[in-house]
């Protein structure tokens, strides 16, 4: 929910947002003017509930022949508050329906355009290997996995569909040492761990913005009224739904361990063979409540704890500040990095980290006490690590007979093991 004081003081910003994501710039005018009927409404309804308190309160000083008059008028008055107030609570709920159609205001910093119009900020990691001068082509990462006995698509497949796998031996025991760095990583950085639920309310999913024009993405169980998670950041979102936050100390940090769930609608053909793109996948989510003062600044710790964690896993990689008709609903901005897949030679994202202001703290009513009194709060989130780097690890780290490199900081959550082997488990 966009801030009503930034649309009274400043509309052509979120008209301007609007149109920058490729959205209608008209729901900024219809805003508008509901907000005015709703302060409107709101005053009447307090200038006849102030009128109806002052006659009610002169009916014990009434003369007896006044008496029923006085009753008959705050009687009349009574039934007018009654009135007001349901066309107050119309006028408010009118309001409410707008503003969740409207997306988050964009950072003006932002690129304008759609998805290919990113901004590259940076690369870094080792220079992506030429296989042709080691003398072989590369391998897929599946052609790997399977040889590994590291990924099996096919069981899976079979079992739950298209889109679906297992990992096995070496490759359940790689996500899980990968996922328990970010986890450690996490930790020592002050970032306290949350094993987050992935099935969650109406009301907590709408409140992070994901039921508008992606609610397509996400599974829903209509006999519970609940749905399955695409990320934590939900669920670490909905975590202090309603509260008041103390902030003096600076941010609330979480990570979100969770297993996450997308339909992937209408991404067919699209990196469908492997696990690019599949249906369940696990993370390691960030997720920061800080002062929305802090929130530039949080932004880039969110972004340099990614990159601590590709710099581990040994991978070139880039940085892009993705444009604003990519962002989603909820974000004023993102940055992404992407590693380098040698396969299909270019650049696959692997992390996403966004500053969502305070968009959705003010949806899910998330504030903090301030030397002024209650005030806003922003919300950011960022992966640190994921089901998708196997792909990128597999895939960079081969060795001409199939036998994959283990990055040296993965090593000690493996045993110490350097190198995984084809019959290996």
């Amino acid at each position: 929910m966009i801030d009503m004081r930034l649309l009274r003081e400043d509309p052509d910003r979120v008209r301007a947002s609007q149109e920058a994501r490729g959205e209608d710039p008209d729901l900024v005018d219809a805003l508008i003017v509901a907000d005015e009927k709703r302060r409107g409404a709101l005053q009447d309804h307090e200038s006849l509930r102030a009128e109806h308190k002052t006659v009610s309160r002169s009916i014990g000083n009434a003369a007896p022949e006044d008496r029923q008059a006085t009753l008959a008028a705050a009687r009349e008055l009574s039934a007018k508050v009654a009135e007001a107030k349901e066309k107050a609570d119309e006028a408010d709920a009118e309001v409410t329906r707008i503003s969740m159609l409207l997306s988050n205001v964009v950072e003006q910093e932002a690129p304008i355009g759609g998805p290919d119009d990113f901004v590259v900020l940076r690369h870094e990691g080792p220079t992506p290997r030429d296989f042709e001068k080691d003398g072989y082509a590369p391998k897929d990462h599946l052609e790997l996995g399977e040889g590994l006995g590291a990924i099996d698509v096919k069981r899976g497949a079979k079992v739950s569909g298209a889109r679906f796998y297992y990992l096995s031996g070496i490759g359940a025991r790689l996500e899980l040492a990968l996922l328990s760095m970010a986890a450690d990583q996490a930790t020592k950085a002050g970032f306290t761990l949350q094993i987050t639920p992935t099935l969650v309310k109406p009301e907590i999913m709408r409140g992070t913005g994901f039921l508008g024009e992606h609610a397509d993405e996400i599974y829903y169980l209509p006999a519970d009224d609940l749905y399955l998670v695409g990320t934590s950041e939900v669920a670490l979102a909905g975590y202090h739904e309603g509260e008041i936050l103390d902030l003096s100390n600076g941010p609330l940090r979480y990570a979100g361990w969770s297993t996450c769930y997308r339909r992937e609608a209408g991404a067919a053909g699209r990196d469908t063979r492997g696990i690019i793109r599949v249906h369940q996948f696990n993370k390691v989510e960030m997720f920061s409540f800080c002062d929305p003062a802090d929130a530039a600044e949080e932004h880039q710790r969110l972004l340099s704890m990614e990159e601590e964690m590709l710099a581990k896993v040994e991978l070139p990689y880039r940085v892009i500040d993705t444009a604003t008709g990519d962002l989603g609903s909820s974000a004023a901005r993102k940055f992404d990095c992407e590693a380098w897949l040698p396969t299909q030679e270019r650049w696959m994202e692997v992390t996403s980290t966004s500053n969502c202001t305070t968009f959705q703290a003010r949806r899910l009513s998330v504030r903090q006490r301030t030397e002024d009194g209650i005030g806003p709060v922003a919300t950011l989130n960022g992966t640190l690590a994921t089901t998708r780097w196997l792909v990128a690890m597999l895939e960079n780290h081969q060795n001409e007979d199939g036998s994959v490199n283990v990055p040296a900081a993965l090593r000690p959550y493996l045993g110490g093991l350097e190198v995984m082997t084809p019959g290996q488990r």
